[in-house]
Parts: structure tokens; C-alpha cells; sequence
């Protein structure tokens, strides 16, 4: 099932959305946040290191309702409630690859559309300008998303956007705020984190930053074994990851190096 959707990307490209491929997990390959779109060179580039990676539009243009259907909640119960059928009619529409649904919507010129997961129960709004959903047709597995028309995305109807403003008031936004204000209190923890999401950077740095991770977290007392695996997952995570007998090396020696510490050697 797995197949090299290079040119189907640049397509998506050429039409004029911000492509972002995607690996294992639904995990971006690149840091997209804030930067340009990629060009279909681009595309290709990072295609021919990573043939079977997934495709993934950034909701930057348009906003997505994505009904999930798996798991103990079904979204689409969540969406005949509404008793507004005609909403979801007569724009792009795709089958997901766990039996779901992704509704695409024009952003409103004059209107934030605010990004709100679980808005209803087994439905998300996928709206903010750096978030995305996985398209066709990209696969999971043997399952595979598929588009099921060829619409273009329409304006959201009025009475959708009014929905969509009630539960956005219905966030309780001190409680957002706070949030917001605790996570721009950035301390060399929160980077130990930051780093296991996003990896070791760039090609030149990888290495110093693996150091830097895995001393940090073994400074913190984290188990060495934890550490290490805490590492490979940081390592699945950057770009162009370091090969493993370079990362085993590094890992090996910061333990080796924390040992000597403890030991007063």
C-alpha cells in the first residue's frame, strides 16, 4: 500500500497549499511553524530522502472539521445531531484513513476562525495556521484516505461559523491565557522536552545537542536505560537523523561520562 507520493505533493503544491510530508505517527518530517510553503523543488528534495513519507496540507487557507470514528466515540453521531446536513454538502470531502471524515472549509475573509479540538464529541476544528491534516492519498498501514469528490472548498455557511463562535466563547480563556503565559516561562527543562518533539536540529549541531539532551536528563537523575531511549525518540524526530551507531556512541559516552561524575571519579 505504502507508495511515493512525490507527485502527487507537488501537485498539491502547484495548487497553492503548504505541503508538509509526514512520517511514522503522522509526525512531520520538518519544522514547518511560521516558514514559507515548500517549492516543488523542495518537495522533491526531501521526497528522494524519505520516498514513503505521507502528505499533510497546513490549515493556513482553509479549516478542516474532522470527524473521528474510531475508537469509543463516533463523530459522525456527533454531526446528524446538528440536524444541518446541507452544511457538509457540495465541498471537498475525504474519507480518512480510519473511516472518518474531513470536511474542508474556506477561512472567512473577515472572521478568526478559532481552533477548537473536541468542539463537538469525535469532532475537531482544525483551523490554526500552523496545524494540518494528513490528505490522500497518503496511507496508514493498509488503510488509506481517499478523496470522495472533487468540490471545490466553499465558504463555511453562516450558520456553521455560528456554531463554531458559540463553543469557541464556551473555552474558558483565563484558563488559556495561564497557559499560554506558563509555557512562554521556558526553563532548560521545558527545552528537554522541546527537544524529544523536535530533535537535534541541524546537520552541524546534532551532535552537541544530543550531548547537551542526554546530560541534562541525566543530570536530572532520569534513569540512564530511560535516557537513552528518551534519545532515540528525539533522534526519530530530527529531520536528518544522526545514524545509530553515531547516536549509540554519543549516548554511551555521556553515561559513561555521568558515571564517573557520581562515582567522584
Amino acid at each position: 500500500m505504502l507508495q511515493n507520493l512525490v507527485n502527487y505533493a507537488v501537485d498539491y503544491a502547484e495548487k497553492g497549499f503548504s505541503v508538509i510530508p509526514i512520517g511514522a505517527g503522522k509526525k512531520p518530517l520538518i519544522k514547518f511553524a511560521g516558514k514559507p510553503a515548500l517549492t516543488p523543488d523542495e518537495i522533491r528534495k526531501i521526497w528522494q530522502t524519505h520516498p514513503l513519507a505521507n502528505i499533510a496540507l497546513k490549515t493556513d487557507k482553509f479549516f478542516v472539521v474532522d470527524v473521528d470514528r474510531h475508537g469509543d466515540v463516533d463523530g459522525l453521531e456527533s454531526i446528524k445531531k446538528i440536524n444541518h446536513d446541507e452544511w457538509f454538502k457540495d465541498t471537498l470531502t475525504e474519507k480518512t484513513a480510519h473511516d472518518g471524515y474531513h470536511f474542508y472549509f474556506q477561512k472567512p475573509a473577515n472572521g478568526e476562525i478559532t481552533q477548537n479540538i473536541g468542539f463537538l464529541p469525535g469532532v475537531d476544528l482544525k483551523a490554526h495556521v500552523n496545524n494540518y491534516v494528513v490528505v490522500a492519498p497518503s496511507a496508514l498501514g493498509d488503510k488509506q484516505y481517499k478523496w470522495l469528490n472533487q468540490a471545490p472548498m466553499k465558504p463555511a455557511p453562516q450558520g456553521l461559523l455560528d456554531l463554531l463562535k458559540e463553543k469557541a466563547d464556551k473555552i474558558p480563556k483565563t484558563k488559556v491565557a495561564q497557559l499560554y503565559v506558563g509555557m512562554n516561562k521556558k526553563t532548560k527543562t521545558t527545552g528537554l522536552f522541546e527537544t524529544i518533539i523536535e530533535g537535534f536540529g541541524d546537520t552541524g549541531q546534532r551532535n552537541d545537542s544530543l550531548a547537551s539532551f542526554m546530560g541534562g536528563l541525566l543530570l536530572r537523575n532520569v534513569d540512564p536505560e530511560v535516557a537513552a531511549k528518551l534519545a532515540v525518540i528525539a533522534n526519530e524526530n530530527t529531520p536528518d537523523p544522526l545514524p545509530m551507531n553515531e547516536l549509540e556512541r554519543t549516548v554511551n559516552s555521556m553515561i559513561e561520562k555521568e558515571a564517573r561524575r557520581r562515582s567522584g571519579g
